[in-house]
């Protein structure tokens, strides 16, 4: 899942825009357009720098060096600049807000389908055991079975576990957002699953 891309000239004003906030080193505006974005979006330094350095070549921003650190501030004429433009930033503010809410939603998707699979594999296997006809000894033991059952339960468990997992780590990796509520209602949705599978193996 590709992360929002500024386009051309978008990233050049909404660096300006962070320093007519107020001054930043180099790291602090790389970590305030990743916030921004929700975490869909994590500039490089090779992004970065060489647009700073243009913006300090065209007079719209100075630095200045802070110990071990250069910090950023935005000139008048940037000012000027952000002030003239405000259309075009509150533009910018609500494709990034688009991006990241689609993000949201494709995360939420995953985790909806991932558990609809669950739900359905454990019900098959419940399905199945309450259907099948128990005999009194051997490998069609009823006690055999629920064995059988249970590790069927288990892997499907694992395998979710390990879906889900690798997929959300994968995502965040990438710079991908996962919001709060994303995982509070995977959380909830995970506590009535486990709820509807005792209730119908308990009948």
């Amino acid at each position: 899942m590709a992360p929002p891309v500024f386009s051309h000239g978008d990233l050049r004003l909404y660096l300006l825009n962070l320093l007519d906030e107020g001054p930043r080193h180099g790291y602090d505006i790389m970590q305030a357009l990743s916030d921004r974005t929700g975490g869909t979006y994590t500039p490089s330094a090779g992004t970065v720098y060489p647009r700073l350095a243009k913006l300090e070549e065209e007079g719209l921003v100075t630095k200045s060096v802070d110990g071990r650190k250069t910090v950023y501030e935005i000139t008048d004429a940037g000012r000027a600049e952000v002030g003239a433009r405000a259309g075009e930033l509150e533009g910018i503010e609500a494709n990034l807000a688009d991006s990241v809410r689609l993000i949201a939603d494709e995360v939420r998707g995953s985790v909806r389908e991932a558990m609809k699979s669950l739900r359905a594999d454990l019900a098959a296997a419940s399905r199945e055991e309450r259907e099948s006809p128990a005999a009194p000894r051997g490998p069609e033991d009823p006690k055999v079975r629920s064995r059988e059952q249970l590790h069927r339960a288990d892997a499907a468990v694992n395998e979710f576990r390990a879906r889900v997992r690798t997929d959300l780590r994968t995502h965040v990796a990438k710079g991908g957002a996962l919001p709060t509520e994303t995982v509070d209602r995977f959380v909830a949705d995970l506590e009535r699953l486990a709820d509807d599978v005792i209730r119908s193996v308990k009948g």
